[in-house]
């Protein structure tokens, strides 16, 4: 229980405050209306790396990071509506916040397909049984 505590609450916020900390810092630029689109080109070959380098150790069925990826994306959806629309009362939802969602799920649960099919390689060629 603790490992699930740390993949979904831990490394979701985690993510989050990553970006909601780049978002304040890009608003005060000239790039803060496209600020979002920036952040997905920067963050998201960052969180996957970070997600394949967090996994890929570990023995997990696809449910789990199915698990993970809802997590993670109910945590950007509640501190983001907290954080950025109460809080500074913003006109927040486009479509650069939509796609952010989305790839908030499908890292998670596209990493660990990439990892379950290299398992399943790896006990393939080495004779194991996954």
């Amino acid at each position: 229980m603790k490992e699930w505590i740390k993949d979904t609450a831990g490394l979701g916020t985690f993510f989050w405050l990553i970006g909601y900390l780049a978002s304040l810092v890009l608003f005060f630029t000239p790039f803060a209306g496209i600020m979002g689109w920036i952040m997905i080109a920067i963050f998201t070959p960052v969180t996957i790396g970070i997600t394949w380098w967090w996994f890929r150790e570990r023995d997990l069925h696809f449910p789990y990071y199915v698990g993970v990826g809802i997590a993670w994306t109910l945590i950007a959806v509640v501190l983001d509506f907290l954080f950025i629309v109460l809080l500074f009362q913003a006109t927040y939802y486009e479509v650069d916040v939509y796609l952010y969602y989305a790839l908030t799920f499908l890292i998670p649960v596209a990493v660990g397909v990439v990892l379950a099919r290299a398992g399943r390689k790896k006990g393939a060629t080495t004779g194991e049984i996954r």
